[in-house]
């Protein structure tokens, strides 16, 4: 504990009460990338093209992304960088939690429950679904909602599907959706047939309780979600490559995994065929306050609870030029800088237009509970905006614009 009290400290020292994150890459072995992560063209594969190419990138993860065999025990989790060392933040809260996310938070939760993400695909996810706690208890894992924005920073291109279908249409019959899950290994199962896909809208997310289907569309997404990295894939083919059958019963027992009734429970089925869907889970940007004479705007761009609960929500902070603001919050939270440079607490952040892997960025950072109810302060050194996307856990913004 003593080491890690010591780096810690000397870390928020050096960094006048933040901590600089160090980037996280994690690739997907059924993805294609979609080249907006800033990261080299040359390093896509830098993991090996067995380990699939780098589509994601996690944000203030304290998380371990489960990419089967081969997997390394950190891959998905976040380094704190310090003066030439690192150590895991998911290390740091452990020893040192109610000083990093305070009292209330750590009495609750014990932990850091959330983290954020980019993710960057050339075409559409396959259907799949995260689980709920209830099936998600019987592997071990937690249940996991999540949340996608679209920033226009990371979609300067659309790739090959801006479209994302959500659950299945309102008249699906479950001996319809038996049926494909019965077809899996011959080909297209044909599961998207019964499902409704949606236009994706740059500055718009969506909110997604777990149990629904769900098949990401090509916008590169900025997504705040619980820490569990579980899920099952519902379509056997998608992109016109086939899924391995594997991906469905991933997070399944093993004396369940040919089991379709158990496949077909973790479906929420009212969930999936509610006839309002977009009026029940769209999100627009809900500003917080006038303050643009202030020489800033702050909005939510992920809010609503989540099955009667404050999972995770996340802002949108903008710095206009030549204007230094502070900013205070309720919780503590991480941030990925997404355009222009500047200061934060007299500490360099930038955006930067190009990554290489194992580079060390300035544009992520965590922003310790003690900080952020102090306020932090904010310049823009530049002649564009100060973009920063901040995503925070349960229980720290009581205040977010209700959804769900």
């Amino acid at each position: 504990m003593n080491n890690v009290k010591t780096f810690t400290e000397k870390a928020m020292e050096l960094n006048n009460g933040l901590l600089h994150l160090l980037p996280t890459w994690v690739p997907r072995v059924f993805c294609i990338p979609g080249r907006r992560l800033k990261l080299h063209v040359d390093d896509l594969y830098a993991l090996g093209a067995k380990r699939g190419g780098i589509d994601e990138r996690w944000f203030a993860s304290t998380c371990q992304a489960d990419n089967g065999p081969g997997t390394p025990p950190d891959e998905g989790l976040s380094y704190v960088y310090s003066d030439g060392s690192k150590m895991l933040l998911r290390d740091i809260i452990t020893e040192m939690g109610s000083d990093i996310l305070g009292d209330k938070v750590m009495n609750k939760w014990g932990a850091l429950k959330i983290f954020s993400k980019f993710f960057d695909n050339m075409d559409a996810l396959p259907h799949h679904i995260h689980l709920g706690e209830y099936h998600a208890k019987n592997v071990g894992m937690e249940g996991k909602p999540e949340a996608y924005y679209f920033a226009p920073q990371v979609n300067f291109c659309e790739n090959n599907f801006p479209y994302t279908f959500f659950g299945l249409e309102p008249t699906t019959t479950k001996e319809e959706v038996m049926e494909c899950i019965k077809n899996f290994e011959k080909g297209d199962n044909k599961i998207i047939n019964l499902s409704k896909a949606y236009r994706l809208e740059v500055e718009t997310g969506w909110l997604l309780p777990p149990g629904i289907l769900h098949a990401p569309g090509s916008l590169c997404s900025y997504e705040p979600q619980w820490a569990s990295d579980v899920y099952g894939m519902y379509q056997s083919l998608a992109a016109n490559k086939p899924i391995d059958r594997s991906l469905l019963v991933k997070d399944i027992p093993d004396k369940y995994k040919n089991d379709i009734d158990y496949i077909m429970d973790i479906i929420d089925w009212d969930l999936n065929v509610t006839p309002n869907f977009k009026e029940k889970f769209f999100l627009k940007p809900v500003p917080i306050g006038n303050t643009k004479d202030k020489g800033y705007l702050e909005r939510w761009v992920v809010y609503g609870k989540v099955q009667g609960k404050e999972v995770f929500s996340a802002k949108e902070l903008t710095v206009y030029s030549g204007y230094k603001v502070t900013i205070r919050d309720t919780g503590a939270y991480g941030f990925i800088t997404v355009q222009g440079h500047g200061k934060i607490n007299e500490i360099a952040i930038e955006s930067p237009n190009m990554i290489r892997f194992g580079d060390i960025t300035r544009d992520e950072f965590f922003v310790p509970y003690p900080s952020a109810i102090k306020g932090v302060t904010i310049e823009n050194t530049g002649q564009e905006p100060l973009v920063m996307l901040k995503h925070f856990g349960p229980d720290c913004n009581p205040d977010m614009p209700d959804k769900v």
